[in-house]
């Protein structure tokens, strides 16, 4: 069961059959190859404790048990291959796909009998965790709480939900944040050259390099995996020798993965998209207005184009809630609480999932009524300021909290709504130079038209 004890693998796991998955014989050999995780890796963080050998038996009581949660593709597992290699304690790994109490039993047994016998330090890495039932997760407890072992788990599922929370309350929760564009380039170029990847056998070019960033999102499994495809057909074409054999690229030109090669490959058509030019404009420009002009299935269009291309979730989640509110506004007030829980969704539970989310929230800004009186009313506001029309805070509304306000007339004459039948007081809010004026102007769609009729009641009230 101890992950590292069948033969076949070099000193950090890593099978050494240049046959097996480029994504495998990729995996970081030290905490310096990981990429996208530097919050965790800090020195003294719990990682960098469990990865470095204790200098003495005692340093190693410290360590807290972990859960690491995060998308696919972050690192988790890898983290966990450099716990084993990277430490003194024995690695054992459990997959919450197969084991059962039984086996969990067993591990802890033995753990505990070589933690007496010769104070063998055990971890404990269990993949999937969230898919152990309560029974399985409350067998954990004993060992994880008078340290037996220590625990590793990875989860893709919040743990909030996913995790009993004694088993929650007895380790430390470390969030591992989903790659970035930047994080996955350095990926891909670093197995074309890297001899344990592609060795030189071909190069990339910038077109392919962006399709598979695309593709992979934050998964850097997926991206090494497509780049492993598509290299091995350009390879196979070119009547070079398979992915991995490691060839040197000096003896002839390397052949070159393009954009076609990655579409052929992957099966799936490129979004020609780029996020840091026109047509990402284009895209994002047509999304809106097709919130705006009340096209559902525009709307979807445009959002599945972003979405396939790769778009940051959280930045189409933060414009439909500019736009919930630029749009809609009052006319549907709902509209804005949905374009908000959509963003803490969106956090939540990631890609590929986020994209029902996304649709929802996208489709109800653009199925609500629409009203941009909020989005007038401010700016009107705000170019009044900007121009200097201020005028004096009237003395009434001044803070009347502080000694000798009173004496300045702070706070004099102020009347308290609350005391006055529907909560409104003929008074005056505005300083005087701007009397009379005019910013919120709701109109007749949705619930604005009922904020009309009373709005209309609550100025004449106000201006009397």
């Amino acid at each position: 069961m101890d992950l590292f004890e069948s033969a076949g693998t070099d000193d950090v796991g890593v099978p050494l059959d240049s046959r097996a998955p480029l994504a495998v014989r990729m995996r970081p050999r030290t905490l310096d190859e990981v990429v996208g995780q530097d919050h965790l890796l800090v020195p003294g963080s719990p990682l960098r404790r469990l990865v470095d050998p204790p200098r003495d038996r005692d340093r190693g009581a410290g360590v807290a048990s972990v859960i690491l949660w995060g998308p696919p593709g972050t690192g988790k597992t890898t983290l966990a291959y450099l716990v084993a290699r990277g430490s003194e304690r024995r690695f054992v790994e459990l997959s919450a796909v197969t084991a059962g109490v039984g086996d969990i039993r067993q591990v802890v047994s033995d753990a505990r009998r070589r933690l007496v016998a010769g104070g063998e330090e055990t971890v404990l890495f269990i993949d999937e965790v969230h898919r152990f039932s309560r029974s399985q997760q409350d067998a954990l407890l004993p060992s994880v709480e008078n340290r037996w072992v220590t625990l590793m788990a990875a989860t893709t599922e919040n743990p909030s939900f996913s995790v009993v929370s004694p088993l929650l309350s007895r380790s430390l929760l470390l969030t591992l944040r989903p790659l970035d564009a930047e994080a996955v380039r350095r990926l891909i170029d670093r197995a074309v050259a890297d001899e344990r990847g592609l060795a030189g056998t071909v190069s990339v070019d910038d077109d392919a390099r962006e399709q598979i960033v695309r593709m992979a999102g934050s998964d850097a499994r997926k991206s090494l995996t497509v780049l492993e495809v598509a290299a091995g057909a350009v390879l196979a074409g070119d009547g070079r020798p398979p992915v991995g054999t490691g060839r040197a690229a000096d003896e002839q030109e390397a052949p070159v993965v393009t954009l076609e090669d990655v579409e052929h490959a992957a099966d799936v058509a490129a979004v020609r998209y780029d996020r840091a030019g026109d047509q990402h404009y284009d895209v994002v420009s047509a999304f809106i207005k097709s919130m705006r002009g009340s096209d559902p299935d525009a709307t979807l269009h445009y959002l599945a184009r972003m979405i396939a291309a790769g778009e940051d979730p959280r930045y189409i989640a933060r414009r439909i809630t500019i736009h919930a509110a630029e749009d809609v506004g009052l006319a549907d007030p709902t509209v804005l609480s949905t374009a908000v829980a959509v963003q803490q969704a969106v956090a939540l539970i990631g890609m590929p999932e986020a994209q029902l989310v996304l649709a929802e929230a996208a489709l109800a800004v653009a199925t609500a009524p629409k009203s941009n009186a909020v989005t007038t009313g401010i700016g009107q506001a705000m170019a009044d300021v900007r121009a200097g029309r201020l005028g004096q805070v009237p003395a009434h509304l001044r803070d009347a909290h502080y000694a000798g306000a009173e004496r300045l007339g702070h706070g004099r004459d102020y009347l308290y709504p609350h005391d006055f039948p529907h909560g409104v007081v003929a008074q005056r809010y505005l300083p005087d130079e701007l009397a009379g004026r005019r910013y919120y102007e709701p109109t007749g769609n949705g619930f604005e038209k009922q904020l009309a009729s009373r709005l209309e009641a609550v100025r004449r009230i106000l201006d009397r």
